[in-house]
């Protein structure tokens, strides 16, 4: 007989969601019974009792038979692919594919013979049709012409994309592996910075790089959309919205237009500036007072020069669609309301296409058009940015992040509906770093939502991301292939891992960066199954190889010559101090004096100081540091020079270990216990640096 337990578990498993796992420390763990309710609950499925989970397990098997066609086709270029088509029994079909160019491919029908089903008093029938291999790569529709009609209204069409079998690496990369500089670009503030690192100081600090250090890159944070309103999130990777720039990062000094600027507002704006430029000497970045002047100033400039950049503006509204005017409208409601619409906006206003939502945004046109136009300048000036670094010597340019996920009450989780889980968050089992896991917040993807609606969602944030960007760095790629997501109310350790569809996930975003010429950096850190590495490489992605995580089976850092070819290779990350500081130990007392150590402080210590010491010997040994207790800018070096010996076709070197810094900018595990994500760029005595500085060579930057 079988239990309630068994057929939950049965369910899972049909779902896509692991009942069991592995924690860093090598014990099986299964998932418990309440989180998998949860989880269940959050996919859609009804699990109230034992009649509920056997209905939803019988739906989600017999689920193929009740559509016509599947609602997603995903195909490798070259390969030919056998698509069933569900008709009712006895039933003529025809199949033929709409191609993204325009033309139209009839299919030919297979030899497939199998018994019909009954599903639901409906006799239903399965024939097989072949899409070619020889279809080009892009966004098609597949079309079934049933004599009897569709099982379901709709499901006689469906999406067919066809990807690349491999994403190649750009001509300069394949040529010679390339280095180029990782950066927080809201650290980097230079004198005329307002506040806060900009798209314009992203330009300068590029230019330097090239000229300086032969670099081919700069990988920057996530510069997705915060809230237009205070509190603003600090944390880049906890965003409102993926697909649209915080406009935070629109520099006041190379406005789009501004030469037409009349004087009393050119004064304005100029004065605001100024205003925030006196941001620059808090210890601490404040984006709330920063974005007050910077808003200001913005809105002043929108006045004058709105109306005559309307046919730029409406080229951007017409690429992005309706999703630009949902977040414009989105920005102007939180403005009014506040930024947690499911919290503190009127019930009326949870859908974006309610009336109310439609009368606002007819009542607050202004409102929205500065919104959108917002985007424009940010996006204006993220192009020109590449373009400074691309003329300047770079191969690949500026490369951008992609966040794991969005603020559960941001602009994306309000336009995007039900393509997102409710009630459980992204996070991550315990690890070594984070022994307690974590919650990040976020809602997920559900897996069988993005199926049906043709994976539209993940392909416009992808096209938004790689716009004005030479590359691409996917925080947390395994998240293409796998989630932990954590039930609301439980421990981060209570969770489950959800499986994705990785073969249209990486498919399509191999799509997208072969389109827009970029390369693609997977963020594959942490608990990885082997094969979705090899997965990876197959595919194009590169993989992160970071050294302090790189160690032998003997015990020792892996030698260099063994890291892999396609990869990232950096000393360090943002989720650890810089190197300086992590040579210090400065991730043992922060963890120590906010009580994240899960063993006691002594045995933590103990273990990073003999990782330290492995580390210093290993560099003696192979003749680059003179001494074992050389002093820790010597090791930084090292450690970089030690990279130059890797095969890594990518090798980034951090603007923290240029400069000397040592503070963590970020603890993974806290919010505001540690001021994440708002410390400016600073040298070793932890005071701030300037772009100006660095730039003018008045700042020993080292890499020998």
């Amino acid at each position: 007989m079988t239990s309630t337990t068994d057929l939950l578990r049965s369910l899972a498993a049909a779902k896509g969601v692991d009942t069991d796992w592995w924690d860093w420390r090598g014990e099986h763990r299964q998932v418990p019974e309440a989180a998998l309710r949860s989880v269940l609950t959050a996919m859609g499925e009804d699990v109230a009792d034992e009649a509920a989970v056997q209905a939803a397990l019988e739906r989600v098997r017999t689920a193929p038979w009740r559509r016509t066609l599947p609602p997603t086709v995903v195909q490798r270029e070259g390969d030919p692919l056998r698509l069933l088509v569900h008709v009712p029994h006895g039933s003529a079909v025809a199949v033929h594919v709409h191609l993204e160019g325009g033309h139209r491919r009839d299919l030919q029908q297979l030899e497939h013979v199998v018994e019909p089903h009954d599903v639901d008093g409906t006799v239903v029938g399965e024939a097989a049709f072949e899409v070619p291999g020889d279809l080009p790569l892009g966004w098609h529709e597949v079309v079934a012409e049933v004599e009897a009609g569709p099982l379901t209204e709709g499901s006689e069409r469906a999406v067919l994309v066809t990807v690349p079998q491999r994403l190649e690496l750009p001509a300069v990369v394949q040529e010679q592996p390339r280095a180029g500089l990782l950066t927080q670009l809201y650290q980097v503030r230079g004198s005329g910075s307002q506040g806060i690192g900009d798209l314009g100081d992203l330009g300068a600090l590029g230019e330097w790089a090239a000229r300086e250090h032969d670099a081919h890159f700069v990988l920057v944070n996530p510069l997705h959309a915060a809230e237009p309103v205070a509190p603003m999130e600090p944390s880049p990777y906890l965003p409102t919205s993926r697909r649209f720039l915080n406009p935070i990062y629109v520099d006041l000094r190379d406005l789009p237009g501004a030469d037409r600027l009349p004087e009393p507002a050119r004064a304005e704006i100029d004065a605001l500036a100024d205003r925030a430029r006196e941001l620059n000497r808090l210890d601490t970045i404040d984006r709330d007072a920063v974005w007050a002047l910077k808003q200001q100033a913005l809105r002043t400039a929108f006045r004058h020069l709105g109306a005559g950049q309307a046919d730029e503006v409406a080229a951007l509204h017409a690429g992005e669609g309706q999703a630009l005017v949902d977040y414009a409208t989105w920005c102007s409601l939180a403005a009014e309301h506040g930024s947690l619409w499911e919290s503190t906006w009127p019930p009326q206003l949870h859908d974006p296409t309610s009336p109310m939502v439609l009368a606002h945004r007819e009542a607050h046109r202004e409102e929205v058009s500065f919104h959108v136009w917002l985007q424009w300048v940010a996006r204006t000036q993220l192009a020109r940015a590449q373009e400074r670094l691309r003329a300047a010597g770079m191969g690949i340019g500026v490369v951008t992040d992609l966040a794991v996920g969005i603020h559960p009450e941001g602009a994306d989780a309000w336009a995007l509906g039900d393509a997102l889980a409710r009630g459980v968050d992204v996070g991550a089992p315990p690890d070594q770093f984070n022994q307690l896991g974590q919650n990040w917040s976020q809602p997920p993807w559900r897996p069988d939502r993005l199926a049906e609606l043709g994976y539209a969602p993940f392909r416009e944030m992808l096209r938004a991301v790689l716009s004005g960007a030479g590359g691409l760095r996917v925080d947390h790629v395994i998240g293409l292939f796998r989630l932990w997501w954590v039930p609301e109310g439980h421990a981060p350790g209570e969770g489950a891992y959800v499986r994705y569809d990785h073969e249209a996930l990486v498919g399509i975003l191999a799509l997208e960066a072969h389109r827009a010429g970029a390369v693609v950096i997977g963020e594959d850190l942490g608990v990885v199954e082997p094969w979705v590495r090899e997965h990876l490489l197959e595919r194009g992605v590169l993989g992160t190889s970071v050294a302090w995580f790189e160690w032998g089976d003997d015990g020792r850092p892996l030698p260099p010559e063994a890291y892999r070819e396609l990869c990232l290779a950096t000393v360090t990350t943002h989720d650890l101090p810089p190197s300086a500081g992590y040579l210090d130990l400065e991730h043992v007392a922060i963890r120590e004096r906010l009580g994240l150590l899960t063993r006691p402080v002594e045995e933590e210590r103990a273990a990073e100081e003999a990782s330290v010491r492995a580390v210093r010997e290993t560099l003696h040994e192979r003749g680059l540091l003179a001494r074992v207790d050389a002093e820790p800018a010597d090791v930084v070096a090292a450690l970089h020079a030690w990279l130059g010996l890797t095969p890594s076709r990518l090798r980034g070197i951090a603007l923290t270990d240029l400069v000397g810094d040592v503070r963590a900018i970020n603890q993974p595990g806290t919010d505001e216990e540690y001021p994440n994500w708002r410390l400016p760029l600073a040298g070793p005595d932890r005071r701030p640096v300037s772009l100006d500085d660095i730039v003018a060579g008045a700042i020993g930057a080292r890499r020998d």
